[in-house]
């Protein structure tokens, strides 16, 4: 059994900031690649942030300069450092990891967390 727990969403004013953390656990051998998305009402889930193993990164144009994602040293914890927060990063922000379950299994499997609500007032 594989859990992503989340948390660090909240309410918080145009130009706040706020960190969100998401830690695997359970049943895993190694985790590859971790990310985050992002969804609001009616729009189809959007890449946020996502980092490799190696430490590689990418970011969507519209968080690029603001939002930092990194990992911590065993590689099961991705966290959002999100800056100069604006209206329009209010979403459901869902962490993403692609996670290989046994030494003998190199298929990846992608797993997601609930889910936490940030919403950024004007």
């Amino acid at each position: 059994q594989v859990q992503l727990v989340e948390s660090g969403g909240a309410l918080v004013q145009a130009g706040g900031s706020l960190r969100l953390s998401c830690a695997a656990s359970g049943s895993i051998f190694s985790i590859n690649a971790m990310g985050w998305y992002r969804q609001t009402p009616g729009k189809q889930r959007e890449l946020v942030a996502r980092i490799a193993s190696g430490g590689s990164t990418n970011y969507a144009d519209s968080v690029k300069g603001r939002f930092t994602i990194s990992r911590d040293n065993a590689k099961t914890t991705v966290y959002l450092q999100m800056n100069s927060l604006k209206p329009e990063d209010t979403a459901v922000y869902y962490c993403n990891a692609d996670i290989r379950l046994r030494p003998s299994i190199t298929t990846l499997y992608a797993y997601w967390g609930q889910g936490t609500q940030v919403t950024v007032s004007s």
